[in-house]
């Protein structure tokens, strides 16, 4: 009993780290275009960020009975190692995506890991995959459609009310993202702190410290609030780069715009107990608003990039912690060996972070890379050119 007590605090820990990576790693959602157009000072919007997610965690627990008794089965017999090794492979996936500054989903990452820990820890009954299909994979594609379509008709919308602005207009433009933005950051504390609260309401459960459907217990609520605001203070600021400055050139008008397609579109799944990626559907209406703006242009590099990792972050995530599941299941050394290779590999990609640090002072600096021009016949030499990184 002492050994399970321990592992299952190990797990809650474990969990919460995983909350305060998704934290960083999701402020762009609801604060890079604020900070690209100057509505906030990017000190100012990150702590804002924070405040308003910490209290989005009180709104709703839909999202976590979506984890916690939906994508698994609680009656397949589900232990903390295979919840452990789930964390794992997601935290690492967060990582690494962080240290290239590509948006990728921290919820795809998380229900990747513990999908494909329950497969080999477990078996294919202990995933409902019907509620995978429904609930995750449906939207995933819909979502950042849906979100982009309106952000793109909002934008151009926009434009056409103020045709021929003012200052005036752009700075009533940036006062609308200050509300636009934190309504965002309201949402994602709705959506992606209940991830956390159902994967320890999952091991509370897996332990027989709470019934099977027990909803999470304040303290849950509580410390999975406090995790996601203190990572969305600490900035994420590589994201932020790339969703800010690096998808389009986001004026005001376009980033009150896409906030506000974004923010309905992530309350609308919450309330449905859909367990959305925030990053996906705030990524798709950056682009719609790009898209919808006067020149209408986006840098496709990364797009193809993101786009690229959207598609391998959920089967990534699951190989990763289905590996740690096995690895986790060997004998008493199987969970320590696990949480090694966590710690090592966490640790190291923090390091490599260290030799181009990205922080408050140089976020809307847009990083140049070489990339190569297709030959044309009045160019018939490949040459460079250089885009936002």
């Amino acid at each position: 009993m002492e050994h399970i007590t321990f592992l299952v605090a190990v797990v809650i820990i474990t969990a919460l780290a995983f909350d305060f990576t998704n934290g960083f790693h999701d402020t762009a959602n609801a604060m890079a275009t604020s900070i690209a157009t100057g509505a906030l000072r990017p000190k100012v919007a990150v702590a804002i960020a924070a405040v308003l997610n910490f209290g989005g965690a009180f709104l709703s627990v839909k999202v976590a009975t979506t984890i916690s008794g939906g994508i698994v089965n609680e009656k397949a017999g589900i232990h903390p190692e295979v919840i452990f090794a789930a964390l794992a492979g997601a935290i690492l996936w967060n990582l690494l995506t962080w240290l290239k500054g590509l948006p990728s989903s921290s919820s795809h990452a998380l229900y990747g890991g513990l999908i494909g820990a329950t497969v080999v820890g477990v078996g294919m009954n202990g995933v409902n995959f019907s509620v995978v299909v429904s609930k995750i994979l449906i939207p995933a594609v819909a979502a950042p459609l849906v979100a982009g379509a309106a952000a793109w008709g909002a934008t151009k919308l926009a434009y056409l009310i103020t045709r021929g602005g003012t200052d005036t207009t752009t700075k009533g433009f940036k006062r609308g993202q200050v509300f636009s933005s934190s309504l965002i950051s309201l949402a994602h504390g709705t959506n992606d702190a209940q991830k956390t609260m159902g994967i320890i309401t999952l091991t509370l459960v897996s332990a027989h410290a709470l019934p099977k459907g027990a909803l999470p217990p304040l303290w849950v609520i509580v410390s999975a609030g406090a995790a996601i605001a203190l990572g969305t203070y600490m900035g994420g600021w590589r994201i932020i780069r790339s969703m800010g400055k690096g998808l389009a050139d986001i004026k005001a008008p376009q980033g009150f715009a896409s906030e506000t397609a974004a923010a309905t579109a992530i309350l609308t799944s919450t309330h449905m107990g859909y367990g959305l990626s925030t990053t996906q559907v705030c990524s798709g209406s950056i682009m719609g608003a790009g898209l919808g703006g006067p020149q209408g242009t986006l840098r496709w590099s990364l797009v193809r990039r993101m786009v690229y990792t959207w598609g391998l972050t959920l089967p990534a995530a699951a190989t990763v912690s289905g590996i740690a599941a096995f690895v986790a299941s060997q004998g008493d050394w199987g969970v320590p060996l696990v949480g090694a290779a966590l710690v090592i590999g966490s640790g190291s990609m923090w390091l490599a972070s260290r030799r181009q640090p990205v922080s408050a002072d140089n976020v809307n600096d847009v990083t140049p890379v070489e990339v190569e021009v297709t030959p044309t016949p009045a160019n018939p030499t490949p040459t460079t050119t250089a885009v936002a990184a």
